[in-house]
């Protein structure tokens, strides 16, 4: 046998073992054991139970990711949760996916909207400023403003 070759009767090494506990799932993502069964409550997520100790798939932490980054751009878990039920392997997924890049553009033209809302917001209370800067030097005391009080 050459270097490294396995002998004919050695069982294949399984994968790493794809099961992981609830706080294993939260150290990954960084979340807490309290957001995972907040996720699990709400249905998002379906850990396997075995006595007390939630075990959580491939499936879940891929849920998980798609959770967490939809918490992430502001959609609400109705959203999250709709775009979790329209998942499909393979093929399928063109369905949850054009929901998925509908709701981001959905997403994406309220936060432009809100962006415009601030922009004019600043814009007004910067010229607010000014007005306030101009009042507060025409009332500061000096020779000028001395000068003419007489």
């Amino acid at each position: 046998m050459g270097e490294g070759a396995k002998p004919a009767h050695a069982a294949p090494q399984p994968a790493r073992e794809e099961w992981r506990s609830i706080s294993d799932l939260a150290q990954e993502f960084g979340v807490t054991a309290r957001t995972l069964r907040f996720y699990e409550d709400e249905g998002l997520l379906r850990p396997v139970r075995r006595g007390t100790t939630r075990l959580y798939s491939r499936a879940d932490r891929a849920r998980l990711a798609w959770i967490l980054r939809g918490r992430n751009v502001g959609f609400s878990l109705a959203d999250i949760r709709e775009l979790l039920d329209l998942y499909a392997p393979g093929p399928g997924r063109r369905t949850q996916l054009k929901a998925a890049l509908a709701k981001s553009r959905e997403r994406i033209a309220a936060l432009e909207a809100q962006k415009a809302d601030i922009e004019a917001t600043i814009a007004e209370l910067e010229q607010f400023c000014r007005r306030l800067e101009a009042e507060q030097a025409r009332l500061a005391p000096g020779p000028a403003a001395a000068a003419g009080e007489t």
